[in-house]
């Protein structure tokens, strides 16, 4: 049994232990930021292949108080790493922190490298080259107040890069927040979704290929390929297994809209380098006149919130003309708003349902959720005030390493 960490978009934790469970995970303790577990190295393939909130998942080499820069030299010199993976392979290594009293990450980063160089010029007479861009092995160091722990990152490229999406618009979320906000919306394969401001159409992507049973990760590759560990036939069997579930592609009552014609393009040829080209229809308009394509279903948007696009005068503007038409003509509908914008359950004139924290990157926003119900025209109060921010919430948790 092995030790890892996974780390995902802060919010999205109860969903990360759901996926490592049925990963086949064991001891899954949910953290901020992520969740650590025990598992064997097929659990760990499997939660790499089928997480779809995951951003990383790390496997725990070392572990140690430190004082001073080099208690964590040692701490990497007695780690055996011709078995975790061979000198003629690139490394990176990493390091984060939170309220270490070390001065410099840079220095203490570079005597990783350095214990890392001199274990395997000492059992090989060969040392490592590290390459910053495109690594074969990522070594990750984190930091705490007084206690060190050294990863190997089995993912590589952070999970959220699916290997499908290739144009993005000004303020593209990422696959695996996306993922977690149709989760947390209740939208199921088989439901109508519609995103009337879909800009390079990821909750579109991430919908489609749930419908399709697509494993988010069947398309990539991943670093635990590369570790000296890896078991090409335990591997084979799984991909094999997750690639027969995937269903035919049909049209499905998935739609998007956006009033740039731009960024619908990029939508379609998304669409197209990931297989969905015509399971997913797209329309060019104003999302003030989008009509229903079903009896009920999700609306999902990411809409304009200042951050992003547009002035705060504009958005005053904007979300009760949205209000508005969402209680002409989406009754039955459930209306899903991701946003930093606290203003917009007063300015939309509805009353949340339920507001969920979550954060894109370090902005905090919140998933707003509205049942439109028929006959409903009257805007409602301001709602109370957001919870405040969780400051104890580290920042390395569920932030990439490479941003």
């Amino acid at each position: 049994m092995f030790q890892f960490f996974a780390s995902c978009p802060r919010g999205l934790e109860a969903l990360l232990v759901e996926d490592l469970t049925a990963a086949g995970a064991l001891r899954v303790t949910q953290v901020p930021g992520g969740a650590q577990f025990t598992a064997m190295w097929d659990a760990c393939y499997r939660a790499n292949l089928h997480s779809s909130v995951a951003t990383r998942i790390l496997w725990r080499i070392a572990h140690n108080r430190y004082t001073r820069e080099e208690d964590i030299y040692k701490m990497a010199l007695g780690i055996s790493w011709t078995d975790i993976f061979d000198p003629s392979q690139t490394i990176r290594c990493d390091t984060v922190a939170t309220k270490s009293p070390l001065r410099s990450l840079e220095f203490v980063t570079l005597r990783v490298k350095d214990a890392i160089c001199d274990r395997f010029r000492a059992s090989t007479g060969i040392r490592p080259s590290v390459d910053t861009r495109d690594p074969d092995v990522r070594i990750s160091l984190h930091l705490t107040e007084d206690e060190a722990t050294l990863y190997v990152d089995t993912s590589g490229n952070p999970l959220w890069q699916r290997g499908e999406r290739l144009d993005t618009g000004e303020a593209p979320l990422k696959e695996n927040l996306a993922a977690g906000i149709l989760r947390l919306s209740g939208w199921q394969p088989g439901m109508a979704l519609l995103d009337p401001m879909c800009g390079s159409g990821t909750f579109l992507l991430e919908a489609a290929q749930m419908a399709k049973g697509e494993a988010p990760g069947l398309n990539r590759t991943f670093g635990f390929e590369r570790l000296a560990s890896f078991d090409p036939a335990i591997w084979r069997d799984l991909r094999n297994e997750a690639a027969a579930r995937v269903q035919p592609l049909t049209k499905l009552p998935i739609v998007g809209s956006d009033i740039d014609g731009g960024l619908l393009r990029k939508a379609q040829a998304n669409l197209r380098r990931a297989g969905l080209e015509g399971a997913v229809e797209l329309k060019h308009c104003d999302a003030r006149d989008i009509r229903p394509h079903a009896a009920e279903g999700i609306w999902v948007t990411n809409p304009p919130y200042g951050v992003r696009i547009g002035e705060a005068n504009e958005l005053a503007e904007l979300y009760p003309e949205l209000g508005d038409h969402l209680k002409a003509e989406f009754a039955g509908w459930t209306a899903c708003f991701f946003s930093s914008d606290t203003r917009l359950p007063k300015l939309i004139g509805l009353r949340p349902d339920r507001k969920t924290p979550l954060y894109n990157g370090k902005l905090e926003c919140r998933l707003y959720q509205f049942r439109i119900v028929a006959g409903f025209n009257r805007r409602e109060a301001a709602m109370p005030g957001a919870p405040a921010r969780d400051d104890d919430l580290p920042d390395w948790a569920a932030d990439d390493l490479d941003q």
